[in-house]
């Protein structure tokens, strides 16, 4: 029983310390709100290695919580808080196509612009 303990927590300690440390920094900034300074992390990382599973979700994790900082601050008028939201959930569904969440506040969006009367920003 204790032999199983020591390497499950053995084995969770070598996945940790696997983990990218870029990413860990880049999480730490998303947290702290520097959403920019995080995909300015990010980014690079990304395009040296775009299949890189651990990149992409902190990468897409990061352009949603930034989008999500534009929609639901209430201090900031429709016109100035749509479009810009709706370039990061569309970052997120670039580097994470099935990610439903940003799917649903892009059509979200679209459809206040219809509703609108205005052109959806491209």
């Amino acid at each position: 029983m204790l032999g199983k303990l020591l390497l499950s927590t053995l084995g969770a300690a070598l996945l940790l310390a696997a983990a990218n440390p870029k990413v860990a920094e880049a999480q730490a900034k998303i947290k702290a709100g520097k959403f920019e300074e995080a995909l300015a992390v990010l980014d690079p990382i990304h395009k040296a290695n775009p299949k890189d599973a651990e990149v992409n979700k902190a990468l897409a994790g990061a352009h949603l919580k930034y989008g999500d900082s534009f929609m639901y601050n209430e201090s900031l008028p429709p016109r100035q808080k749509y479009a810009p939201a709706l370039r990061q959930y569309r970052a997120v569904v670039a580097v994470e196509p099935s990610n439903k969440d940003a799917q649903n506040k892009i059509t979200l969006i679209e459809n206040i612009y219809r509703q609108m009367g205005r052109p959806i920003p491209q």
